[in-house]
């Protein structure tokens, strides 16, 4: 069986992603700003494919969890996207790097930046939400990096952003972050799959961390994590509200999920 009846995305890297991170990151990354260039370049191409390729001009998107910008930045100069992004992003390292990039590449007027809690101040009469929400699962935060925990099974912020009630939400889901739950939570929020596209990834420095990778064991004992030795897949996935009705590809995509 194929692993995606639409799209199985390997990794992708321009020559103008390199250029565009590999000048920045050199110059402001801070230690406290996430930094996975294989994740960060997945959602960009996300982005392009799932959103902007469906967006209109008059489509206004928020964002949750802007990080250090490059995934956004990418995606606005790779492509022709002419509304507004509101991004909200609570640390302020990352807020920094991603501002100083904003400026460097002169998308002020596309890519809105906001120092502050996506929950207390994002719009609500958005068309789109964006996110790649933490997903990390552990017992509690104090795990290398606390702001990339997901509640215990890695997906609380996930299915939290799911209850908000936006048109469409895309969202990076992880095979080891209880996603069969997520897809049913989804469903019951009004959502349906309207397309996804999937990549392998390995364990990097923050799913490797002991406590971490332990926990992640624990839940695929409970069926609520699917990985191999090597790899396990993330998901950029269109939610769509079911009224809009378009075809549903949740047990598709479930089938993608739990392969490993």
């Amino acid at each position: 069986m194929p692993l995606s009846p639409h799209h199985f995305s390997q990794q992708f890297a321009t020559n103008e992603d390199n250029i565009l991170t590999g000048t920045l990151i050199r110059n402001i990354t801070a230690p406290e700003v996430f930094f996975c260039p294989e994740e960060s370049h997945f959602y960009s191409h996300c982005l392009e494919r799932l959103v902007f390729s469906q967006c209109t001009d008059c489509d206004l998107i928020v964002e949750f969890g802007a990080g250090d910008g490059s995934p956004v930045i990418n995606s606005l100069m790779r492509s022709h996207f002419q509304s507004e992004i509101h991004g909200f992003e609570l640390n302020s390292a990352a807020y920094e790097v991603a501002k100083s990039r904003v400026d460097q590449c002169n998308l002020q007027d596309k890519y809105i930046l906001h120092n502050q809690s996506f929950f207390d101040f994002a719009s609500t009469d958005a068309n789109y939400l964006i996110a790649n929400p933490p997903y990390i699962p552990a017992p509690d935060n104090k795990i290398r990096m606390p702001l990339l925990h997901g509640g215990t099974d890695g997906a609380t912020i996930t299915n939290r952003l799911l209850t908000l009630d936006y048109p469409n939400v895309m969202l990076l889901i992880s095979s080891y972050s209880n996603p069969i739950e997520t897809l049913q939570w989804a469903a019951v929020q009004g959502y349906t799959v309207a397309d996804f596209m999937v990549t392998p990834l390995k364990f990097g420095c923050y799913s490797s961390e002991p406590k971490v990778k332990k926990w992640i064991g624990q839940l695929r004992e409970q069926g609520q994590a699917f990985y191999s030795q090597n790899i396990y897949f993330l998901a950029g996935v269109l939610f769509k509200h079911s009224s809009f009705g378009t075809p549903d590809l949740s047990n598709e995509l479930m089938q993608v999920m739990t392969a490993l």
